[in-house]
């Protein structure tokens, strides 16, 4: 073979070699995508067991009940109000009956009643056994009064007041039903005709954190032999427990500091820090620390009212406010407050002879007897000598209150004070006005107020109360009128009259408005000019902008929603600016604001994330447990 053919010899052997490698290669690469492919897909392992650690069991909390009848009684004259009623409550879980009434010990019963207008700090429970995986369990409750008939109520009767049933799933530890989540009246409190229940269901749990063991393993993967309770795995100040119960991921980072869902001035924290006292994040709270000033020395001593807050007076304003759907709390020292800070509530204050609004002297009780930690959470409530008004202790924020018992043990200011403004005083007067007084400057700090309204009928004083007539502004039927709120009128008004002598104040009512700097320096009142003076202020929300376009789908989604029952709200949706500069940061945020004339601020409602598409993604443990169970 000469050298030229050898050498196309050579050439086709290596093109062979190419080609048979080349085809082994793509047949190697083909057959090992098509075995990939055909690899199949592992199902998703789901642990179905319920209670595999301990005895499968249910327990209901009774944490606290409240009469609504106290202020219809109130309003009336004659002495109903001092009669308090007699109840008892029944539950039927899974066909086990227990009525609370009826309390055995060694073989003896003898009944025993609620008599009482609420009993908070009077908690109990009732605890039923469970056939070992039941995936859900029927639970009762009903509140039966016993109420007196015939010659001197020497007869009485059972009457079932209120009754709700709901259903307990042992998988996510949740129950729907009569009450259920984010419904009108807050999880686990039901609103009913003649009384206010709040409640706790939940089944035994090995761990102790009551997060059942199903959803530990199945949706957080968390370890059903530790207690969760308080452990925060991402960092955001909220363990995993009150994330789980209120629907936030445990493991994604929410800034729970600024996130008040609800508009009631209270941040999610803060509404963790006040969960033993009743606090959703999704129904507005309003919570009052409540201190009185001791009595005067000396023979001034001898005139001098107590300076309290009548337990009437407490409830007038819980059942007013209740029938928008806001719950009010007084810490006045009594039951259910005993694990407060030290200087809670029913603290004896210095006596004063008289408070100044233009003074500031409320400073002084504020710094010595509220304690730091309550503050932007409890508004504070001093009941003095003289005077009333709502005022700032510290910055602009208007979160103090001040109120007198005007009682007076002179015949003279008696008399003065029937002329003027045509208060009686007697035991049921004192109460009723005490009321009626709080509201007013209980909603001065909720926004309400004659300069943020731009109403005249706000704190009004013209007119003669024994001639209703002669003033058109007896058409405002508030509390805010102060020529109706001391003999007659224990309410705001829901503006039924129509302009211009009247407004729907409780459309107004914003509770987060104390947390602010309000809008307006009020001068003093001795200054030669008088009135109040605007102070703008820039709204910021800091590494996020604006974005219209997602705004605009948002609202399209949320449509005529509102997070409170009082006022609709605009919405604003912001987007992240630097992912990473704020790695713990979700992508965007959504604010509200509340479509009222009395406050431009805006609120942090929600978080959320973008999808590759742009599309907005909010975290759902309904979705994720469906699909689960899927």
């Amino acid at each position: 073979m000469n050298k030229k053919n050898k050498n196309i010899f050579l050439a086709f052997i290596l093109i062979a070699i190419l080609l048979i490698s080349g085809t082994f290669v793509y047949i190697e690469y083909y057959y090992k995508e098509e075995k990939t492919e055909e690899k199949p897909v592992e199902p998703m392992v789901i642990d179905n067991r319920i209670s595999p650690l301990e005895n499968q069991g249910v327990v209901l909390e009774v944490l606290r009940i409240r009469h609504r009848g106290l202020l219809e009684r109130l309003l009336k004259t004659g002495n109903s109000w001092e009669d308090t009623p007699s109840f008892y409550y029944l539950t039927n879980m899974d066909g086990l009956e227990y009525t609370s009434k009826d309390v055995q010990q060694h073989g003896h019963v003898t009944e025993v009643f609620y008599t009482t207008w609420d009993t908070m700090g009077q908690e109990s429970k009732v605890v039923k056994d469970v056939e070992e995986e039941n995936e859900t369990a029927t639970v009762t409750l009903s509140i039966v009064e016993r109420v007196k008939s015939g010659l001197l109520g020497r007869k009485t009767s059972d009457i079932e007041r209120d009754s709700f049933t709901v259903t307990y799933d042992f998988r996510s530890g949740r129950w729907s039903g009569d009450d259920n989540f984010k419904d009108y009246d807050g999880y686990g409190h039901y609103l009913g005709e003649t009384f206010e229940i709040w409640f706790n269901i939940y089944q035994m749990d090995y761990d102790g954190d009551f997060i059942p063991y199903w959803t530990e393993v199945n949706i957080l993967g968390t370890d059903p032999t530790v207690d969760d309770s308080k452990l925060d795995p991402d960092g955001d100040g909220i363990p995993t427990s009150w994330e789980w119960k209120w629907k936030y991921d445990p493991f994604t980072w929410d800034d729970h500091r600024d996130l008040d869902p609800d508009m009631d001035g209270l941040s999610n924290l803060q509404e963790y820090q006040m969960a033993k006292w009743f606090a959703d994040p999704f129904i507005q709270d309003i919570y009052i620390e409540v201190d009185h000033m001791g009595k005067a020395t000396g023979i001034s001593g001898l005139f001098d009212p107590p300076h309290i807050l009548y337990e009437e007076s407490q409830q007038g304003i819980i059942e007013r406010f209740a029938e928008h759907n806001i719950q009010v709390f007084f810490d006045d020292g009594g039951p259910g407050w005993a694990n407060g800070p030290t200087h809670g509530g029913g603290d004896v204050l210095p006596h004063v002879d008289r408070i100044s609004q233009d003074g500031g002297q409320i400073l002084q009780y504020y710094t010595n007897y509220f304690p730091e930690e309550r503050r932007g959470i409890f508004r504070y409530l001093v009941i003095g000598h003289a005077g009333g008004f709502s005022i700032p202790a510290v910055n602009n924020i208007y979160d103090c209150i001040y109120i007198s018992n005007l009682l007076n043990y002179k015949l003279f200011p008696q008399i003065m004070r029937y002329l003027q403004v045509g208060w009686v005083p007697t035991e049921r007067g004192n109460r009723f006005v005490m009321g009626s007084q709080l509201l007013h400057e209980l909603a001065h700090s909720c926004s309400v107020d004659a300069d943020n309204c731009d109403f005249e009928g706000i704190d009004n004083t013209s007119g003669f109360w024994m001639f209703p007539k002669q003033s058109p502004w007896n058409q405002y039927k508030s509390s805010l009128n102060y020529m109706l709120m001391y003999h007659y009128v224990f309410d705001l008004s829901d503006g039924k009259n129509g302009p211009p002598y009247d407004q729907d104040d409780w459309s107004m009512i914003f509770p987060g408005f104390f947390k602010f700097n309000s809008q307006l320096i009020e001068d003093p009142y001795y200054a030669p000019t008088g009135g109040k003076n605007l102070v703008e202020s820039e709204w910021i929300v800091t590494n996020f902008t604006y974005d219209a376009n997602l705004t605009e789908k948002f609202v399209k989604y949320i449509g005529d929603y509102s997070p409170v029952n009082q006022f609709q709200v605009n919405w604003s949706v912001y987007k992240l600016i630097d992912t990473e500069k704020n790695p713990n940061y979700k992508e965007i945020r959504v604010y509200a604001q509340p479509k009222i004339k009395t406050t431009q601020k805006w609120v942090l409602y929600t978080e959320g994330d973008l999808d590759s598409e742009g599309n907005m993604i909010f975290y759902s443990f309904d979705d994720i447990l469906k699909e689960k169970i899927k």
